[in-house]
């Protein structure tokens, strides 16, 4: 039994300090993912010298490859600080893209 324990490392699994850490990375993930592909395609559909139509299907396109990678950053940081941080990092600097770069209707 002490060789399975030695195989998953020397950190508990079971503890309240891990399931807060695995939980904040969740809600890191699903949020973060959502803000930044959102702002993302917002910015790109602005932002895009074409078509209105032809801009917000790239945008859009765009955004689904966005998702899944803010997805796994979140879970690759070191703290789940560092992934919150990014992500509103990321998140802060595409809406002042937008804010830049948006177009009148």
């Amino acid at each position: 039994m002490g060789d399975a324990k030695q195989a998953f490392g020397k950190r508990e699994r079971h503890g309240w300090r891990y399931r807060t850490n695995v939980g904040m990375r969740i809600l890191a993930a699903t949020l973060g993912a959502y803000l930044l592909a959102s702002l993302a395609a917002t910015g790109l559909a602005l932002l895009l010298p074409m078509g209105r139509t032809e801009a917000v299907l790239i945008a859009t396109m765009a955004a689904f490859l966005i998702a899944p990678g803010v997805t796994i950053w979140a879970f690759l940081t070191r703290r789940p600080r560092d992934a919150l941080g990014g992500i509103l990092l990321a998140a802060g600097a595409m809406a002042g893209l937008i804010w830049l770069g948006g177009r009148g209707a």
